[in-house]
């Protein structure tokens, strides 16, 4: 039965993603590299940052990594003074969840101070239960995002379950030995996410809570 709930952000919760591809094609040009097509800025989308830039330029020295970084947060922050939405329907299922006893936890790719940032401007920095940062853990696909949550609150695997949008986040969550949900509107298709054999392949996040009710009534 369910206890542990963890979301990646950016893509799954939050409506971010065309934010994140025109960032990430500004700190490109900052540096004098091209800057990446939209398909090619998405598929990376949920890694740290350090691991998306050299899979978007895989000839990339570090300083033009540094250089990318200090940039792409310089726009991000300006683009995020207004918040990007969450999905439809993403507010109202996580309170109810959290009504429900769950405890919810996120893991993503973004920095810490990112996720601070964005988490207290739309008043949630008291909301989750616990968060994990690329930036302060080992990033995804590696496990240790999860391993330190069901570490933190005593969550064994068959009591956790990750929910993403990218195979990085279901790649994770296997290597990590739990069960995942897959929602098909962010940054990687329902056919790149089945071949990690979430529990579900969302096309909405309500549904969420539903697949839930089901697990705990099997």
């Amino acid at each position: 039965m369910p206890k542990l709930l963890i979301f990646d952000w950016d893509g799954t919760l939050c409506d971010s993603l065309s934010r994140i591809v025109y960032c990430l094609r500004c700190a490109a040009e900052s540096v004098g590299l091209p800057p990446p097509t939209d398909p090619d800025a998405r598929n990376i989308v949920g890694l740290g940052m350090v691991d998306a830039l050299t899979t978007l330029f895989p000839d990339i020295a570090r300083e033009q990594i540094d250089a990318m970084r200090d940039s792409y947060s310089r726009h991000f922050v300006e683009a995020d003074r207004e918040p990007s939405p969450f999905f439809s329907g993403v507010s109202e299922t996580l309170w109810r969840l959290k009504d429900q006893g769950y405890l919810l936890t996120v893991a993503t790719g973004k920095s810490r101070r990112g996720l601070d940032r964005v988490l207290q401007a739309r008043q949630l920095d008291q909301f989750f239960d616990g968060t994990r940062c690329a930036d302060e853990t080992a990033g995804k696909p590696h496990p240790l995002m999860l391993i330190e949550l069901m570490k933190e609150f005593e969550c064994p695997p068959e009591e956790s379950i990750m929910i993403g949008d990218t195979e990085y986040d279901l790649a994770m969550a296997a290597n990590a030995g739990m069960s995942s949900i897959g929602v098909s509107y962010g940054a990687h298709d329902s056919r790149r996410l089945s071949q990690y054999r979430p529990l579900a392949c969302l096309d909405k996040f309500s549904d969420v809570e539903l697949v839930i009710k089901n697990i705990e009534n099997s």
